[in-house]
């Protein structure tokens, strides 16, 4: 694999002092590291029709967040980050086949400024990428030689309950945009969004570190927690940058969670609060596409104080996560690091 995550983050002449600095400093070479172990095929069309596209799409990588704060973790709590490279991997391989086949359901258009990959290679190899990418969460911890049997059955159970969590809380919302449900209360969208986001976007990647960074049970459980609160901050806030933040930022499908009926904090909110709450399910129902017709159904959340709702929910989230992490986290680079973190899930539309 070449230069170890260690030495890659470890002897940095300048490391960083915010997250968002952590991110822009590694997530190439943490990239690389994790492209490196997607396999070829034993013949040349496996390549073209499988191994090719996973690959080209996985090197087509956002900022790396689950992997750089499995990372982080381990270090918060003295561990040799490259026990972490396998499990940050696998957790890595997950979000990929997560978004291939999470583009495929909701007939997305657009993925990291580019057509998602069921438009470039057709729906039937898209899901098989999406499942190779699936059997290399698992394997990728499998034959680590620096974990020990035990540590790797322990890893391997988080990472089958992250799976089962992140389909759990899909399938609440595929479930409620088909069935055209507009019944879901606040703790209804709690749920989904924990299950769907938080558990592998923040819970797990931090307590799969600590694990394997030989923390202690209350610092494993205190990451995991704030993971899942930090995680469910990060979905709350994505769901506002595809209502108001742009194209360009967002790179994917502007106001597309709109057109596909997605029952977002702020819709929920909206829809329990607005007195054009009608008008507003008349909207997510059409599976409309026109930006004047988008833009009014922001502007029924915007009048009821939904998005501003939903984002001092993130806020208040992850204000009362940080301070519970300082409090149970020994100080350290890596643990500031991890406190930096939660302000960059909920400041990217500033």
């Amino acid at each position: 694999m070449g230069k170890s995550i260690h030495d890659i983050i470890t002897m940095a002449i300048n490391p960083p002092k915010t997250f968002e600095e952590y991110l822009d400093s590694y997530a190439k070479e943490v990239g690389e590291i994790i492209v490196s172990d997607i396999p070829r095929g034993s013949h040349p069309d496996m390549n073209l029709y499988l191994y090719d596209p996973l690959l080209a799409y996985s090197e087509n990588g956002g900022k790396r967040h689950r992997p750089l704060i499995c990372f982080a973790a381990c270090r918060a709590v003295g561990g040799d980050m490259q026990r972490a490279t396998t499990a940050a991997a696998a957790i890595e391989h997950f979000h990929t086949a997560a978004l291939i086949h999470d583009d495929v359901a909701d007939e997305a258009l657009l993925r990291r400024g580019i057509p998602c990959l069921h438009l470039r290679e057709g729906i039937g190899l898209a899901l098989n990428a999406g499942d190779l990418a699936l059997s290399l969460v698992n394997n990728t911890v499998l034959y680590d030689k620096h974990l020990d049997d035990a540590l790797k059955i322990r890893v391997m159970i988080e990472l089958e309950k992250m799976t089962r969590h992140t389909i759990e809380g899909q399938a609440l919302d595929i479930g409620w945009a088909r069935d055209g449900r507009y019944d879901i209360t606040v703790e209804d969208y709690l749920v989904m969004a924990t299950h769907k986001t938080a558990h592998y976007s923040g819970a797990v990647p931090l307590a799969i570190g600590a694990i394997v960074g030989g923390g202690t049970e209350s610092e494993i459980e205190t990451l995991r927690n704030y993971g899942l609160d930090t995680g469910l901050a990060f979905q709350i806030q994505d769901d506002l940058l595809n209502l108001i933040g742009s194209e360009e930022s967002t790179q994917k499908d502007f106001r597309n969670d709109i057109t596909e009926g997605k029952r977002t904090l702020v819709v929920v909110h909206a829809l329990l609060h607005s007195p054009h709450a009608a008008r507003l399910i008349e909207i997510l129902s059409s599976k409309e596409k026109d930006p004047t017709i988008l833009e009014e159904a922001v502007a029924i959340m915007q009048a009821s104080d939904s998005i501003d709702y939903a984002r001092n929910y993130a806020e208040n989230l992850t204000s009362i996560a940080k301070n519970r992490l300082i409090d149970m986290v020994k100080p350290s680079d890596a643990r500031d690091l991890l406190v930096s973190m939660a302000d960059w899930f909920v400041n990217r539309l500033k």
